[in-house]
Formats: structure tokens, C-alpha cells, sequence
């Protein structure tokens, strides 16, 4: 019989109660393979829920998103930090306090001065995950693409924690050429006749 370690996951509940406590690890993740690797080390799994709401009607916990959001990116006009200079900051503030009055477990501040970031985490009573935000944060979130290297052009509070897109290439390439050679499939990769 085999034994699995079961991964105990976190509720919206339980994400609520890390207010104030241990950092939120998050990050993104739209497909299975990617998920799995992500599950042993991160407490959220960030996936955008318009799949779910707009095709299965399923009705998810809500995470708020305010600062950066990229479906504002047409009224704003770029991608750039919001709250730079002090005047701008009530709006977001008060995005973050209608946010968490809504009922939402959680919001993410994205792209905002570190000090705007650090007065709304101390202010809301839901926890707050940063990307490009504050250290103060109760959590931190990146595009796992980003951060893998795997995206040509990134924000700057991006980490690039690797350079897959360099490997990933490189064994497209290869594959390509034996492809195109004829030497893939090889021997050990197709099915032999039964011997007789």
C-alpha cells in the first residue's frame, strides 16, 4: 500500500487568520503541472476565476486586486506604479477598505509606493499580498512565469529566481533538429513487434 503525504489546504478562513502572522507565499498557476510543483511550498495558488464564474457558474472565495490592475491598463494609459505622489493615495485606500467591507478574504496591492503599501496592510483587517507593493505585506505573489524567467520583458519588482525560458529553448531546438533529421523518435521511444 503506498502512503501519501496529504497537503492540507488553506480556506479562505484560514487565510483571513495569517493577518499580522507568517508571510503568505503565493503565486500563480493556470495548469496542473505547474500546481503540483507549487503545492509543497505555497500557502495560495492565485488562478483567475472567470474560467469557473463564467463557465461553470461556480461561485468562489473573493481576493480584491487593487494598485496596478492590468484590466485598467486602456484607462490609466500604461503600466506603470500608482501612488507616487501622496495626493493619489485616498482612492486606493479606499479601494482597499471597499474591498475588504465587501467581504473579500483577501487583496492583493499590486504596483503601489512601499509606504502606501505598508499604511493599507496596517489598516485593513484582511490580509494584504504584494506584488511590487511592501515588504510589510501579509503575503508576497509573483507571475510564476515571471519569476521563472520564462516572460522577455517583466516588471521591476519582478525576481527572476531562474532563466527556464534559456533551458526550454534549448530543448525545443533540440527536439526540432532531431525531428527534422529523422532521429527522433529513436529506438527506445517507439514499440517493437512482439518477438515470436
Amino acid at each position: 500500500m503506498s502512503q501519501q503525504n496529504e497537503i492540507r489546504r488553506l480556506t479562505a478562513p484560514d487565510i483571513r487568520a495569517r493577518k499580522g502572522g507568517e508571510p503568505l507565499v503565493c503565486l500563480t498557476s493556470y495548469h496542473a503541472h505547474t500546481a503540483r510543483i507549487l503545492d509543497g511550498y505555497c500557502d495560495v495558488i492565485l488562478v483567475g476565476d472567470s474560467l469557473g464564474m463564467v463557465m461553470h457558474g461556480l461561485e468562489t472565495p473573493v481576493m480584491g486586486h487593487v494598485g496596478l490592475t492590468p484590466q485598467a491598463i486602456n484607462t490609466i494609459g500604461s503600466f506603470r506604479a500608482q501612488g507616487r505622489d501622496e495626493a493619489d493615495w485616498a482612492p486606493i485606500e479606499a479601494d482597499a477598505r471597499a474591498v475588504a467591507d465587501a467581504g473579500a478574504f483577501g487583496v492583493v496591492l499590486e504596483a503601489i509606493v512601499e509606504p502606501l503599501g505598508r499604511r493599507i496592510t496596517a489598516e485593513v483587517k484582511i490580509p494584504t499580498i504584494g506584488i511590487g507593493a511592501s515588504v510589510a505585506c501579509d503575503g508576497q505573489i509573483l507571475v510564476l512565469e515571471d519569476m521563472l524567467g520564462l516572460s522577455p520583458r517583466v516588471p521591476k519588482f519582478v525576481k527572476r529566481f531562474s532563466e527556464l525560458g534559456q533551458s526550454i529553448e534549448r530543448a525545443v531546438k533540440g527536439y526540432a533538429e532531431e525531428v527534422r533529421a529523422r532521429t527522433f523518435p529513436g529506438p527506445d521511444n517507439v514499440y517493437p513487434m512482439r518477438k515470436k
